[in-house]
């Protein structure tokens, strides 16, 4: 396990908290309009935490801080996970995890003993083989992320679904993603952000703006499931 990088607050990451939030490197997904593209390959970056050094940094923060995010890359591509979750709860802080929802069953084992408050899944794409391929260049299962999405269902935990409404990602796209969702769940549209980080041949490539979010969804019969627009 690697911490690549730790945003020491944030208003942002973890919804009515103020929180930390750790980067671990390792992706098993290769999307181009990711703006932490440079923490994709563990094996290319270097760490900027220990385990211990984050935790110690943490146990200086109680009370100041509610909870502590973890991002990436991917976190759940790291089997000492659990244990590191254990030890940031043992602080007394909340944890909410950013997954892709690749492996159900470490998110499973995380939810099953109670470690995670809040959940942020990705839905990069229509659930086809062929749409996730065309988004994240990795040709993927989609009854994988079903079966995560059950999960956090089952769960109990606080969570939520986002897209990046990249480049290419249409009307119909986004509609289709929304035929997955249940009465009641939150699905978060990010309008994608041309940063430095980003690939530099997705960068300069039109994709939906945040007015034209907010204006697709202002009469968007969402089957129940709440529907935003996160900017920012």
């Amino acid at each position: 396990m690697k911490i690549v990088g730790l945003q020491k607050v944030s208003l942002l990451d973890y919804p009515e908290h103020i929180a930390a939030t750790v980067f671990f490197g390792g992706c098993n997904l290769d999307c181009g309009y990711c703006h932490n593209r440079w923490m994709l390959d563990e094996a290319a970056v270097a760490a900027a935490f220990s385990v211990d050094g984050l935790l110690a940094w943490l146990a200086t923060r109680v009370d100041k801080l509610d909870g502590v995010c973890l991002s990436g890359g991917e976190p759940t591509l790291h089997p000492e996970l659990p244990e590191l979750a254990r030890r940031v709860k043992a602080l007394g802080f909340d944890l909410k995890l950013d997954t892709n929802g690749l492996l159900p069953q470490r998110l499973a084992a995380l939810l099953d003993e109670g470690l995670l408050d809040y959940v942020a899944m990705d839905l990069k794409a229509p659930l086809t083989v062929a749409d996730y391929a065309r988004v994240t260049r990795r040709r993927i299962d989609p009854e994988i992320l079903r079966r995560s999405m059950a999960l956090l269902r089952a769960s109990g935990a606080a969570y939520e679904f986002r897209t990046t409404v990249c480049p290419g990602l249409s009307e119909d796209d986004l509609w289709a993603i929304a035929a997955e969702l249940l009465p009641g769940e939150r699905w978060f549209l990010q309008p994608f952000v041309a940063a430095e980080t980003v690939e530099e041949g997705v960068r300069g490539q039109q994709a939906m703006t945040a007015e034209e979010l907010l204006a697709l969804i202002s009469d968007w019969p969402q089957n129940g499931a709440e529907l935003h627009v996160r900017a920012g």
